[in-house]
């Protein structure tokens, strides 16, 4: 979402630096007129934090990948294990413990399915930044048009596959507190949401996708990768995006939580029997999780609410830009920039808590379930 540079059009009183249609790599025009070069030191150092951000979130997000897949055989692993592992432990197999009902294992397999949906989006969008860098440092668009369509609508389809999956995330820990017996117990519903989830950003971003192409800079000078359509279209759909980014799922998940909320009040001060006929009433939530999930929502409205109020102030509020220099322009897109992609590299703290104590939990009631088993294998021989 770098806009380092200039696309604005014609009828705009003000040359603008906020490319309005939620792109990280508009090119920075070399005309004068329009946006003069952000000195080589600048220049030097976006790229290189860009890059340090970058390099960490990759990082991040592959060991989260790593730490699900290894999630993954363990729970294969635990699945196969003979039952007489768990009488040995003095505990009831997990086939029939409340606590690893089907519907438990479905909402965990969900929560999986779900952070991993994020990580890739996450991935997706970090490898746009070697794309900015290069941008930001030739100032002329190299990818040709194929690229200025594919990458600069990555950036739309990797912020709503996020909150997205989020509020699908938001919406499965709900369900499973609420009504235990109403989630889903089949795998596939998980993947099904998170497809749907991708689904819907792909959707939103094809507008962009199609529209997108480029154009010689003034003079002749270089090459911009804008979009074929007026500013009042451009009005339109960038207020839509930021209803469907931000607004909407914004409200839905600020719901959910307020709903999450009465239900942890209700469990702790409710008397267990208090339940009626219901042989399932909802359980008490649990805290951490929520808190882990919520704080990933908060860091992405955090990094993306003030990027969205920088898109829509020239379409707003053009007149507040006229009296902000070039200069100051080009510095907070960049600052914004970084921001954006600050998200995805703090993500996956959040990824490795959601996911990492119930393997280690895992790994230890299998290791110490083996010597058991196997003694007790042996005495029956």
């Amino acid at each position: 979402m770098d806009v380092s540079g200039s696309t604005s059009f014609s009828s705009s009183p003000s040359p603008s630096y906020t490319f309005p249609f939620l792109t990280n790599m508009s090119l920075p025009s070399s005309s004068p007129s329009l946006s003069p070069s952000p000195s080589v030191a600048s220049t030097a150092l976006f790229c290189f934090f860009l890059s340090l951000l970058s390099l960490l979130g990759i990082l991040g997000n592959l060991y989260t990948l790593g730490l699900l897949i290894r999630r993954r055989r363990m729970s294969r692993r635990r699945r196969s294990a003979p039952t007489c592992c768990y009488s040995c432990l003095g505990t009831s197999s997990p086939s029939f413990s409340p606590s690893s009902s089907p519907t438990s294992s479905s909402s965990s397999s969900s929560l999986h399915l779900q952070v991993l949906s994020l990580a890739l989006a996450d991935l997706v969008y970090l490898s746009t930044a070697p794309f900015i860098v290069y941008d930001s440092l030739a100032s002329d668009w190299a990818f040709g048009e194929l690229g200025c369509r594919l990458l600069l609508s990555l950036d739309l389809l990797t912020m709503h596959a996020s909150i997205f999956t989020l509020t699908a995330m938001s919406l499965d820990r709900y369900r499973a507190v609420a009504d235990p017996l109403a989630a889903s117990s089949t795998p596939s519903s998980g993947l099904l949401r998170v497809a749907l989830a991708w689904g819907f950003a792909v959707a939103l971003s094809l507008p962009m996708m199609i529209t997108l192409h480029l154009e010689d800079g003034e003079n002749q000078e270089g090459k911009l990768c804008v979009p074929a359509w007026d500013e009042q279209s451009s009005k339109a759909y960038l207020s839509v995006l930021f209803c469907t980014s931000i607004l909407g799922p914004g409200l839905a998940i600020g719901a959910l939580y307020a709903a999450l909320g009465r239900l942890y009040w209700v469990s702790q001060t409710q008397p267990a029997w208090v339940g009626g006929g219901n042989a399932y009433p909802p359980r008490a939530p649990r805290p951490k999780v929520l808190l882990l999930i919520l704080g990933i929502v908060l860091t992405f409205w955090a990094c993306f609410l003030p990027f969205w109020i920088w898109q829509l102030l020239p379409l707003y509020r053009p007149e507040v830009l006229r009296v902000v220099p070039v200069g100051t322009q080009v510095t907070i897109n960049r600052i914004l920039t970084g921001l954006t992609y600050g998200n995805s590299c703090v993500n996956p703290f959040f990824y490795t808590l959601l996911t990492g104590k119930r393997r280690r939990t895992s790994r230890k009631t299998i290791s110490a379930a083996a010597p058991l088993c196997h003694k007790g294998s042996s005495e029956q021989q």
